[in-house]
């Protein structure tokens, strides 16, 4: 008599979403590219609904320098004060031991704004969009530059993990807020003398009177706010409905840094669930499971060749003409 009484479907959550399990069994697939191009087209085509992982190597794709020539240009002020060694990059530059919060807020008002407020490379976001319009969508990213907010992807259907340039907190995360600093970074930098913006530029936290820093996972004092974790909710919503249907995982430049937010969880999520595509592009980390079998595309190439491959193979249009490793 209870036989037409259903279970109702587990939410899935986004704790239970992470995985620190390492495959033991990856490969490069040797697939000829053109043939993983069709195939990757092909799945996001059939495909219900569509999470997009993204990591460093898609804003790297896109075109958004972070270190070298570029670097030098923009931050050379910084390597003359603390040495070329200690500010190879954006990335290095932030952790050095800075003397005094004139002296940090000094670069960091600048970070944020070269790397985050002010950078604009959508073009490549933009057409991962349009390629996928008409489909269930989501992001799920690791990256702080909001660049898919800025290519026109509705907030809603975004959530950015690990925080944003935009925002500060209080370095001890006394509270749960976080504050949109855009505004008083660009007057920290237009009044910044050599590598130090003025004393009472520094902001100071409004409950506890302490430092503030950004707002980047980079320790236990990580603020989440009630908008970090509306945008969670959404996703555990999105992903405990995608399970069910058609779903292809499309990751974007996501390496070994912080494997277990995006690169693990979709690996385990495929091989879980048989209605389940990973499509992996990585400009030189694809290996995928060889276990996955079929239900995985791993394409070691360029990635913003790929996209645009895959776009145009979704449209009937032609690929670019003789690229035969993207």
């Amino acid at each position: 008599m209870f036989k037409n009484i259903r279970t109702p479907a587990r939410k899935v959550t986004f704790q239970s979403f992470l995985s620190g399990g390492i495959a033991n069994d990856y490969i490069t697939q040797s697939t000829p590219y053109a043939e993983q191009v069709a195939r990757a087209a092909q799945t996001l085509r059939a495909a219900d609904y569509v999470l997009i992982g993204a990591g460093a190597g898609m804003s790297t794709a896109a075109g958004a320098e972070y270190g070298g020539k570029f670097f030098e240009a923009h931050f050379g002020e910084f390597q003359r004060a603390y040495g070329r060694q200690y500010m190879q990059d954006m990335y290095t530059a932030g952790f050095y031991p800075f003397p005094d919060e004139e002296s940090r807020w000094g670069l960091w008002s600048k970070l944020a704004l070269t790397a985050g407020a002010d950078l604009d490379v959508t073009p490549l976001h933009k057409t991962v969009l349009r390629a996928l319009e008409g489909k269930k969508t989501f992001i799920l990213t690791t990256n702080t530059d909001q660049q898919f907010d800025r290519a026109g992807c509705p907030p809603e259907q975004i959530f950015a993990t690990q925080g944003s340039y935009r925002l500060i907190q209080c370095q001890r995360g006394c509270h749960q807020k976080t504050y949109d600093a855009v505004p008083l970074f660009r007057e920290m930098d237009q009044a910044r003398q050599g590598v130090k913006i003025p004393g009472e530029l520094v902001p100071k936290c409004p409950v506890c009177g302490g430092p503030m820093a950004m707002n980047l996972r980079c320790d236990n004092y990580f603020v989440q706010d009630e908008s970090w974790y509306a945008a969670e909710e959404r996703f555990s919503t999105f992903l405990s409905e995608a399970v069910n249907g058609k779903l292809a995982l499309l990751e974007l430049g996501v390496g070994f840094n912080t494997p277990t937010i995006i690169r693990l969880p979709f690996e385990r999520l495929t091989k879980n669930h048989p209605n389940i595509t990973l499509i992996r592009l990585n400009r030189s980390k694809a290996v995928v499971p060889d276990s996955l079998g079929d239900r995985a595309i791993g394409i070691n190439a360029d990635i913003a060749h790929s996209i645009t491959d895959i776009a145009a193979a979704l449209t009937d249009a032609e690929p670019a003409p003789g690229r035969t490793d993207g």
